[in-house]
C-alpha cells in the first residue's frame, strides 16, 4: 500500500520538483543582484576610504579623520563618527568596544540574504536528485504497465529524469559561487573597520598626548 502511493506520487512529483527547481533559481538570482548592487556600493566606498586612511597615514595627519567621520554613507565614515566622538568623551577607554558593537550591528546587514544562498547552493542538488528518483520511478512504473513499449521507453524516461539532476546542479553553482564571493566582501569590509579602530585609538592617543604637553 505505501509503495503503491509513493509510486502515485512518483507520477507527478518530477514535475514539481523542477518547477521548484526554476522558483528557486529566479530567487537566488533575484538576491544575487541586489546583494551584488549592495556590496559593490558598499565596496567602492571602502576603497576609497582605505586609500585616504593610507594618505593620512603617510602624512601623519591624523587629523583628516575627521574630514572621514563626516561621510555618514560610508561603513568607515560612521564607525569613525562614533570612534571619535567617544576618543574626545572618554578616550580610548571602552572604544574597542563601541568599534565591536557597531560591527555587531552593521554585519548582519551585509550579510543579508546569504544564508538563503547558501542553503540553494547546498541542498539544489540533492532536491534534483530526488526529481531524478521521482522520475526513474515513473519510467519503471509506466515500463511494468506497458511492457510492450521496451527499452526505448525505460531510456527516455529516465533521460528526462536526469533533468532535474541537472538543473539542480545549475541552480546550485551560481549561488555558491556567488556567496562565497559575498562573504569575502563582507569580511573585507570587516577589516576595514579593524583598520578605522586602530586609527582611531592612534587618534586619541595623539590627542591624550596633546593634552598632557600643555
Amino acid at each position: 500500500m505505501l509503495t503503491e502511493r509513493l509510486f502515485h506520487i512518483a507520477q507527478g512529483g518530477a514535475e514539481i520538483i523542477l518547477w521548484l527547481l526554476i522558483a528557486l533559481s529566479v530567487i537566488s538570482i533575484g538576491l544575487i543582484l541586489e546583494r551584488w548592487m549592495t556590496l559593490r556600493s558598499v565596496m567602492l566606498k571602502s576603497n576609497r576610504n582605505r586609500a585616504r586612511m593610507k594618505e593620512a597615514l603617510q602624512s601623519y595627519n591624523l587629523a583628516d579623520l575627521e574630514d572621514m567621520a563626516r561621510d555618514k554613507e560610508s561603513l568607515e565614515g560612521r564607525a569613525l563618527a562614533y570612534g571619535l566622538r567617544h576618543a574626545k568623551e572618554c578616550g580610548t577607554h571602552g572604544l574597542g568596544e563601541i568599534f565591536q558593537s557597531y560591527a555587531l550591528l552593521e554585519r548582519p546587514q551585509l550579510e543579508r540574504s546569504l544564508n538563503f544562498l547558501a542553503t540553494v547552493g547546498s541542498n539544489a542538488p540533492f532536491i534534483g536528485l530526488l526529481g531524478t528518483v521521482l522520475g526513474i520511478m515513473k519510467a519503471f512504473k509506466d515500463l511494468s504497465a506497458n511492457a510492450s513499449s521496451g527499452n526505448e521507453a525505460v531510456m527516455a524516461g529516465i533521460a528526462e529524469a536526469l533533468v532535474a539532476t541537472a538543473i539542480g546542479l545549475l541552480v546550485a553553482i551560481p549561488a555558491v559561487i556567488a556567496y562565497n564571493a559575498f562573504q569575502k566582501q563582507v569580511k573585507m569590509a570587516m577589516q576595514s573597520i579593524d583598520s578605522v579602530r586602530e586609527l582611531c585609538i592612534a587618534y586619541a592617543e595623539s590627542m591624550k598626548s596633546k593634552k598632557g604637553q600643555a
